[in-house]
């Protein structure tokens, strides 16, 4: 066991806290131009950073903000530990208690906290890997295997630079899999493994009908009514046992496996509370299948806008000329995107009555993720973090999709880890963002020991 290393990383825990505070401290705020500089300056503080403990790191330009790569030659497996230094912006900025680039501790009910934009998405996460590799290169002058670096800087803005950055370093890139960190526990004391990403189709478009808004007391009835054509066509996604009704829509889907099953059973989730946080009490999806199974295994169809006609204050009686929408699909197993936006597109088409045509805003598409969970390694990672945290960790599913680790299988060609450390009630995306002391230490311990077992 790595006790010394353990130990190491316990004595430098206020360096360590002080290291992300100066992270934290620069305001790499992807999605505003006017933050290009300070995003910059995060790469060279992650650069200058990595090269102190050993690796061999630069910051690589693109057409927008930099990537950080950096390498340390090693015997043993070769991982590429994947995170991303930039933030959301810290709009609206007078529903923070403090300065979101000023980060502070701060006592709460549920323990001390590190309070601050990114603290949790992203850089607590990465600094945990990278302080677990200071502690190994500062107990044992190198490290357990051989690792590549890439952090990116614009996560929160669509990662417009990663997929042609991936094509032209693939082979610089390539490992024999990819340890990604921006994901989450179960809760305080169950760490998890996130294994089952969910797919993503989604289709924008609109049904066009009469050349102009007609009045409805001189045009209504004779004339055909776009929204109605819609809500017919929405209405008829779903029977009611909640199943869609596209045709083939199931080609793909799996059932779970037993063991799988069995630890989503042994988690304390009760679907009560889940949906009485937002004021709901009764599940809508699938019928025949558990919440925990809607979320993370089962597929969806969900209708995100539907606008048509006039909708501001008042009342206006028209027949409008077109209705729009927005739908999305959720995807597991094998399901093929490409089929499935065939199938939908045909069921519009099938449906519509004369005078009445359709056209779309074509939007990208990606299958479902799924890991091989009887892969040595997932075995040994599992077991490293059961043995750093009072609970033992589970295999979990994701409802939303994480595009990178599709970019990783079809791009690099391997198959990733996505084990993380924040939590539930962390506050991304909002003011107060917020992430548990003890995930940023007991996060660092867990690495230790995860490249430990891995090697």
């Amino acid at each position: 066991m790595p006790d010394q290393i353990l130990a190491q990383l316990d004595s430098d825990s206020d360096a360590a806290l002080a290291r992300l505070f100066a992270l934290l401290r620069i305001e790499s705020i992807s999605t505003d131009p006017a933050y290009k500089s300070a995003c910059k300056d995060a790469a060279d503080w992650l650069v200058e950073d990595l090269n102190s403990i050993g690796f061999e790191a630069s910051r690589r330009d693109t057409s927008g903000h930099p990537m950080v790569v950096a390498h340390f030659s090693s015997p043993g497996p070769h991982v590429l530990f994947y995170g991303h230094y930039d933030v959301q912006p810290v709009d609206p900025l007078a529903l923070w208690d403090n300065p979101p680039f000023e980060p502070t501790l701060e006592e709460t009910p549920k323990g001390t906290v590190i309070r601050a934009r990114g603290a949790s998405d992203d850089k607590g996460q990465l600094m945990t890997f990278i302080e677990a590799c200071r502690a190994f290169k500062a107990v044992n002058g190198t490290l357990p295997c051989a690792i590549t670096i890439l952090l990116e800087g614009e996560e929160e803005s669509g990662s417009p630079s990663l997929i042609p950055f991936l094509k032209e370093n693939a082979d610089e890139l390539r490992a024999d899999y990819a340890l990604v960190c921006d994901t989450g526990m179960w809760d305080a004391d169950t760490p998890a493994i996130t294994t089952m990403l969910r797919g993503l189709v989604s289709e924008d478009f609109t049904i066009h009908a009469a050349s102009r808004d007609l009045h409805s007391g001189m045009y209504g009835g004779p004339a055909i009514n776009p929204n109605r054509v819609m809500a017919k066509l929405l209405a008829g996604l779903h029977d009611d046992e909640g199943r869609i009704t596209l045709e083939g829509f199931y080609d793909g889907v799996e059932p779970g496996s037993n063991t799988i099953k069995a630890q989503w059973e042994s988690l304390d989730f009760k679907v009560e509370n889940f949906l009485g946080e937002v004021d709901l009490s009764h599940p809508s999806g699938e019928r025949a299948f558990t919440a925990l199974e809607q979320i993370w295994a089962r597929p969806t169809c969900d209708i995100n806008g539907v606008w048509g006609g006039y909708t501001g204050a008042g009342f206006k009686t028209v027949l409008p000329a077109e209705a729009s929408a927005k739908v999305s699909f959720r995807l597991v197993g094998t399901q093929d995107h490409e089929a499935i936006q065939t199938t939908f597109r045909k069921y519009l088409e099938d449906g519509l009555p004369p005078d009445c045509t359709i056209s779309y805003r074509a939007k990208d598409g990606a299958g479902a993720t799924n890991m091989p969970i009887d892969a040595p390694y997932f075995t040994a990672a599992r077991q490293a973090l059961s043995d750093e945290w009072p609970n033992e960790a589970v295999f979990i599913g994701c409802g939303g999709s994480i595009p990178i680790v599709g970019h990783f299988q079809e791009y690099l060609g391997m198959n990733s880890m996505l084990i993380g450390f924040g939590l539930e009630d962390d506050q991304i995306h909002s003011p107060n963002e917020k992430y548990s002391l003890t995930s940023f230490q007991k996060g660092a311990r867990s690495w230790v020991r995860v490249l430990h077992a891995l090697t």
